[in-house]
């Protein structure tokens, strides 16, 4: 694994970047940042350009891709369902099962997905016609079942689009809903609890976006999805998201099936899932601090930490915290309660920055997406914990990331 350490030395390419960090924050920095004056300290911290996490996703990507060309399916199949079984997860707690099925499918999703760009709603179906017959063949193999069904989740998705459903042209209306239809048609022959597959369930949560009446069935469907499988936080942030008012729910469904969610996992996450179920839907909505119970969510991110206290969590929830949230008088109390706790994540787990995970962060005000997705996620780490620190570099005191923690102090 490559540590890149970057200081703010007498090293003239590091210091180039210094001047950068200390006279200018890029436009996505969080609300706290922007009013950040000149500083006259040193800031050291190791950031990890290549993390566990991915390497683990790319190899099981990979994987997954060279099975499908080579055609090995009833093998790929095979794999799929065993890590479905033991519930196989990636550093940072991606189900492996369903980075497998990613890969899989991704030649045949990128095909698809160029047809809708073109609107040939017949060349979108074109690429699945191979997958569909290998699912005849092996019609009894959920873990094949997968990856064709998640094929038209994601090709029917390129039709629909990100437009309000109301400007959604009706040919592609009509193309997202006979994708869902089909992917439908390939879950529902199988039950998720006799395989054992949270991933079908996890299927069947999706397709809730084409459901008739979603809000009926988004509670019931999620809580079979997370009895199936508790520990993988992924769901637990799915369903937050869905229960927005914006999606199948309200903040007041929101709020309730998070402590319901809680209650169910207290043996495993303590008051995590909690923090679980809102960390997305905050992210992406302030409304939903209307209800939230910040010191149980706060308590919620520290049971996280004391059972996952890998630095892709802890990256994850100090971007949260520090980025994406917001502490100024502005905020919602409550959300100036959360985003609080980024200085003891900050002081207490972080251990290196993982700019990806910075990168991957909702932001708020401003989104640029242009240049290197690793670079703006290293500014927007680096931006917010130079904010941190504004006093203590300020005054001329270098702050260090170290392995015993952090380390402030004059030159």
């Amino acid at each position: 694994m490559r540590t890149l350490s970057l200081e703010i030395s007498p090293r003239p390419a590091l210091r180039r970047i210094a001047d950068a960090l200390r006279v200018t924050l890029r436009p996505d920095t969080p609300a706290r940042a922007r009013d950040t004056a000149l500083r006259t300290g040193r800031l050291e911290v190791p950031v990890i350009a290549r993390t566990r996490e991915m390497a683990e996703i790319t190899r099981h990507f990979e994987q997954g891709r060279h099975m499908a060309r080579q055609e090995e399916w009833g093998a790929l199949g095979a794999l799929i369902r065993a890590c479905d079984r033991r519930r196989a997860q990636s550093a940072g707690g991606l189900p492996v099962a369903e980075i497998l099925a990613s890969g899989a499918r991704s030649d045949v999703v990128d095909a698809g997905i160029a047809a809708a760009r073109r609107g040939d709603a017949d060349g979108s179906l074109k690429p699945l016609g191979e997958l569909e017959q290998v699912l005849e063949e092996l019609c009894c193999d959920h873990g094949v079942a997968l990856v064709v069904a998640l094929a038209h989740v994601d090709i029917g998705h390129a039709w629909r689009g990100e437009a309000a459903w109301a400007k959604v042209p009706s040919t592609n209306r009509a193309a997202f809903h006979a994708h869902f239809r089909a992917a439908r048609r390939i879950v529902d022959a199988h039950d998720p609890f006799e395989c054992d597959a949270p991933s079908l369930a996890a299927v069947r949560c999706a397709l809730l976006a084409a459901d008739r009446r979603p809000a009926a069935r988004v509670a019931d469907d999620y809580e079979d999805l997370v009895d199936l499988d508790p520990t993988t936080p992924r769901h637990m942030r799915a369903l937050g998201t869905h229960l927005l008012p914006r999606w199948f729910g309200s903040y007041g469904a929101l709020d309730l099936e998070a402590r319901r969610t809680a209650a169910r996992t207290a043996d495993i996450w303590g008051a995590g899932a909690y923090a679980w179920v809102y960390l997305d839907a905050l992210a992406v909505d302030p409304g939903a601090s209307a209800l939230v119970d910040p010191e149980f969510l706060v308590a919620g991110l520290y049971d996280i930490l004391e059972r996952r206290p890998e630095q892709h969590v802890v990256n994850m929830l100090a971007a949260f915290t520090g980025f994406t949230l917001c502490s100024g008088p502005d905020a919602h109390p409550a959300e100036r309660r959360v985003a609080g706790a980024f200085d003891w994540i900050l002081r207490d787990r972080l251990l290196e920055v993982h700019p990806m995970v910075w990168a991957a962060a909702h932001a708020r005000v401003g989104t640029p997406t242009e240049g290197c997705a690793a670079e703006r996620g290293k500014a927007r780490a680096l931006s917010t914990l130079a904010q941190h620190f504004a006093a203590e570099l300020g005054n001329g005191q270098d702050v260090a990331l170290t392995p015993s923690g952090w380390q402030i102090g004059g030159r």
